[in-house]
């Protein structure tokens, strides 16, 4: 379906959801956006003339589609909750937040219930992803529902990918983040050999991605790392409550993974001072002393 015409609300205004919600104002179909506190659903309708800010979830009823990009399984569910109370039959709830499979599968069934369309879709490509519209989105979704928003993902997806019923997209992401703390870890590792080694970091970041070593994690987040810049992008406590779901669905399917055990211990460390900061200041904790 062509975006046109379709009235779209979303809500979370966060680092992720805020571009999000400005690209669908650019494809002319985002109707109304709310948010857990009020000044960046002011702020941004401030500066996206026609567009509504929610004061209730009741202003989201005329919305065919609503987008949710929440921080916690409980503000799924309850989101899911409230909306079923107020959208027509027919309509569909996207959800792009990084949730237990069990909890999208929760979700659908509330909104299942009153004849609303659920769709889990995770996202990874980070702030810079979604500032770009170049996210990549896994989605969990009947296929005839993935079809009908197919082009409102469009948006701010470069690749869009149905990965199979509802629970897939968690499933997958489940997948990509045990790769990204992983990645995280290894790359954390290396520099701070690099640094202790004394190795000219102008050289060795681009000789390191000229190679099989290249990588996202290196190319965007290499250069501040090594000069202690560690502003989000992602923070270690999103990244830490995304660990602790992937461990419980692995635990699920009975697979110990050491990389993720040991990614898990890394974050809740960095959590405890550092919980605001990117995930890239990871290699604080790699380095022995500062060089």
């Amino acid at each position: 379906m062509s975006t046109a015409g379709h009235r779209v609300g979303l809500i979370g205004l966060g680092a992720m959801g805020a571009p999000m919600a400005g690209h669908l104002y650019d494809a002319n179909v985002l109707d109304v956006v709310g948010n857990r506190s009020s000044g960046k659903v002011l702020a941004f309708v401030a500066q996206h003339p026609g567009t509504r800010g929610a004061v209730g979830i009741e202003d989201f009823a005329p919305c065919e589609v609503v987008i949710l990009n929440v921080s916690l399984d409980e503000d799924v569910l309850s989101n899911a909750r409230d909306l079923s109370s107020v959208l027509k039959p027919g309509s569909i709830v996207i959800d792009h937040s990084t949730v237990s499979q069990q909890t999208a599968l929760e979700a659908a069934r509330v909104l299942n219930a009153k004849g609303i369309h659920f769709i889990d879709a995770p996202v990874s490509g980070g702030v810079e992803g979604s500032r770009n519209g170049k996210l990549s989105v896994m989605v969990g979704a009947a296929a005839e529902d993935l079809e009908r928003v197919q082009s409102i993902l469009e948006t701010y997806g470069a690749r869009v990918t149905h990965m199979g019923p509802v629970g897939s997209g968690q499933a997958t992401k489940a997948v990509n983040q045990i790769m990204v703390a992983g990645i995280n870890e290894a790359v954390s590792e290396a520099l701070a050999l690099g640094e202790a080694l004394r190795l000219d970091p102008e050289k060795l970041i681009p000789t390191l991605m000229g190679g099989a070593a290249s990588n996202w994690f290196l190319d965007k987040r290499g250069a501040t790392m090594l000069r202690s810049e560690f502003t989000p992008g992602f923070k270690n406590a999103h990244m830490l409550k995304d660990l602790h779901i992937v461990q419980g669905m692995a635990a699920e399917v009975g697979l110990v993974l050491p990389t993720l055990n040991q990614a898990e211990r890394d974050y809740t460390t960095l959590s405890v001072e550092q919980g605001d900061a990117d995930t890239s200041s990871l290699i604080t904790l790699k380095r022995k002393s500062e060089i």
